[in-house]
């Protein structure tokens, strides 16, 4: 009987990394580590936000990955894996929101990434908004330039 614990344990280990690795690439994980915009769209969701990208402002200057995650390697992978995670159980629970919305967190970065690009541009407009919303915090770039990004969707 104390051999069939091991064995048991062994098996269980094994199906479930089995179906890790069998969900991981049917859900073509590998495709989020690139920079790839058609990555997002693996998900039907997505697939009008990815449209809306390619007609907007953004299209020949921005990837996702430029606005909507942090630009050192190891940050932008750890937001990577936290929205991967987050993204495939609302996405498999079928518990996201229509129209999605943006968390505060990637809200925040999207916010440090318009900033980062357009910084320069925008220093002047940032320092007579600075302490403009709750708690603080800056003016969102967003709140008057919602198209830029993702253009007019259907």
């Amino acid at each position: 009987m104390s051999a069939s614990l091991p064995l048991a344990v062994s098996a269980m280990i094994g199906v479930m990394l089995g179906t890790g690795a069998f969900t991981f690439r049917y859900a073509e994980g590998l495709s989020y580590f690139s920079n790839d915009p058609n990555a997002c769209a693996n998900c039907h969701v997505m697939r009008d936000y990815l449209d809306s990208w390619q007609r907007s402002s953004h299209h020949g200057q921005a990837v996702c990955n430029d606005c909507h995650t942090p630009h050192a390697i190891i940050p932008k992978l750890l937001t990577k894996a936290e929205n991967g995670w987050r993204h495939s159980v609302k996405f498999t629970m079928q518990t996201y929101p229509e129209p999605l919305h943006i968390t505060r967190g990637n809200s925040r970065r999207l916010q440090e990434n318009c900033v980062g690009c357009h910084g320069e541009f925008v220093s002047d407009i940032r320092l007579g908004h600075a302490p403009a919303g709750p708690g603080g915090d800056e003016e969102s770039c967003v709140r008057c330039h919602a198209g830029v990004g993702h253009g007019s969707r259907r």
